[in-house]
């Protein structure tokens, strides 16, 4: 089983930028999605970005112009680029890596299931005003 783990989260300000890593234990070519999702404190756990094994790419409408999402198969790493940080995008962050999907609302589409697919611990992000 490859396990991920996610790394970068921080304290900052409104404006400031963050790069959130997340290893794998292993080869992460299988996984057709990859993703970071958020949950926010008493909020559900939401895909804000994913990676297709295409290249293809998407985000939640809210962090469009903000984040980019990349992936580095060679050192089996998933980036998440967050600049112009807001206090709404105070979370913890989830990394997630999936052969198999499901639909979510706000623009993402696909990314990995809720309840299927490999998970890593998460890191916290806090953006103060």
């Amino acid at each position: 089983q490859v396990k991920l783990a996610e790394s970068g989260g921080g304290s900052v300000q409104s404006g400031e930028s963050l790069r959130l890593s997340c290893v794998a234990s292993s080869y992460i070519h299988k996984y057709n999605i990859m993703a970071w999702f958020r949950q926010g404190a008493g909020e559900q756990r939401v895909p804000v970005a994913a990676i297709y094994q295409d290249g293809s790419r998407k985000y939640v409408d809210s962090v469009k112009g903000r984040f980019t999402i990349s992936r580095d198969n060679a050192t089996r790493t998933l980036y998440l680029q967050m600049n112009n940080l807001k206090p709404e995008d105070t979370a913890i962050y989830f990394c997630a890596a999936d052969e198999g999907s499901q639909w979510y609302r706000g623009g993402i589409d696909w990314a990995p299931r809720l309840n299927g697919g490999v998970w890593g611990q998460g890191t916290q992000v806090s953006v103060a005003s």
